[in-house]
C-alpha cells in the first residue's frame, strides 16, 4: 500500500511544517512512497524522500529576507511588535527600469535550493525510485503542471522547485521553455488529488493555514498590503477547494487522510523569514504533531 506526504504552499510557515514531519518521521518512524509539494513544500520534500530532516531544519530555522530576495520588493518595519511591510520604491523602480515583469527578484532563492539540493541527493532519489514531485502554475497556458523527478535533469529539477516557491509579482518569474511560471499555489495550493492519482492510499497532507478562517484582517495601508491581502483571499478559495475535492476523491477511491492544520494563525505574511520566530513554529510544529489526534 502505497503512502504519501503531501505539504500546501505557505511560505515562511513551510516551518510549522517541517515540525509536524519530524514527529511523523523520526517519532513515529513513518515511511513514505510518494512526496508531494507545492509552494514552500515544494522546497522540503527533496530532503524528506532521503529521511533529512535535521538539514532540512537547519535551513528553515536560519534562512532570513537576504537569502531569498536577490531585490526585495519590501521594507519590513517594526509597528507595536509587529512586522509591517510596505513598498521599496528604490528597490521596485530599479526593476522596472531594467525591464523585468516582477516587483522584485527572488535569485537567492535560487542559489540557497542548488547548495542544499545537490546533485548527490538528486542521484540519490532517483536510484532509490523515491516518488518527488513538485507543483508549478504555468501562466502562459494557464494550467497546474506537476513536476516529477524521475522526467527532469538536476538542474531542471532546482528550476521547477524554484518556480513552484515564486510568488509573483513580488518574487522571480521562471521563463522555461517559452512558457512563464510561478508559485504552485496560484493552482493547486494542496495536491492531495494528484497524490491518489500517483496510487497512494494513505496520506498525510499538512496544510499550512487554520481549519476555521480566524482572521479579520485590518483596513490596507498601501497598495502592496492590498495585494497581499487580495492574493491571501484567493488562495484561501483555492485551498478550501483543493482540500474538497481531496476529500471527495479519497472517498471515492477509498484513501484514508490525516489532515494537519495550523492551531492558530502564525503570520499575516508568509514573505517575511525571520529564523527566530520559524524555530518557534518548528517547535510548535512538533509538538502539535506529538499531541494531536489526527482528523480525517
Amino acid at each position: 500500500m502505497k503512502k504519501a506526504l503531501v505539504i500546501s504552499g505557505g511560505g515562511s510557515k513551510g516551518a510549522f511544517a517541517g515540525g509536524i514531519v519530524e514527529h511523523l518521521m523520526k517519532d513515529q518512524q513513518k515511511k513514505y512512497d510518494i512526496f508531494l509539494g507545492s509552494s514552500t513544500g515544494s522546497l522540503m520534500v527533496s530532503h524528506l524522500a532521503l529521511g533529512m530532516v535535521d538539514e532540512l531544519k537547519i535551513i528553515y530555522t536560519s534562512v532570513n529576507q537576504n537569502k531569498i530576495f536577490s531585490n526585495s520588493p519590501f521594507v519590513i518595519r517594526n509597528v507595536n511588535g509587529e512586522k509591517v511591510i510596505s513598498i521599496n520604491h528604490l528597490h521596485t523602480l530599479w526593476n522596472f527600469l531594467k525591464g523585468r515583469k516582477t516587483f522584485g527578484e527572488s535569485k537567492n532563492l535560487l542559489k540557497l535550493i542548488k547548495n542544499n539540493i545537490t546533485e548527490k541527493m538528486y542521484a540519490k532519489i532517483k536510484d532509490e525510485e523515491k516518488e518527488v514531485v513538485v507543483v508549478v502554475s504555468n501562466i502562459s497556458s494557464n494550467e497546474v503542471e506537476y513536476k516529477s523527478i524521475k522526467d527532469c535533469s538536476y538542474n531542471d529539477f532546482c528550476d521547477w522547485i524554484w518556480a513552484s516557491c515564486n510568488y509573483v509579482p513580488f518574487m522571480s518569474l521562471l521563463v522555461k521553455n517559452g512558457h512563464q511560471y510561478a508559485d504552485g499555489g496560484f493552482g493547486s495550493l494542496v495536491p492531495i488529488r494528484k497524490a491518489i492519482m500517483l496510487g497512494a492510499k494513505e496520506i498525510d497532507v499538512i496544510i499550512l493555514e487554520t481549519e476555521v478562517t480566524q482572521v479579520n484582517r485590518l483596513p490596507s495601508k498601501n497598495p502592496f498590503s492590498l495585494l497581499f491581502d487580495v492574493f491571501e483571499f484567493m488562495l484561501g478559495r483555492i485551498e478550501s477547494h483543493n482540500i474538497s475535492i481531496g476529500k471527495l476523491y479519497a472517498r471515492e477511491h477509498d484513501v484514508k487522510l490525516n489532515l494537519y492544520y495550523t492551531p492558530t494563525v502564525l503570520t499575516t505574511n508568509s514573505l517575511i523569514f525571520d529564523k527566530i520566530k520559524m524555530a518557534k513554529w518548528w517547535e510548535l510544529g512538533y509538538n502539535y504533531a506529538k499531541n494531536k489526534v489526527v482528523d480525517s
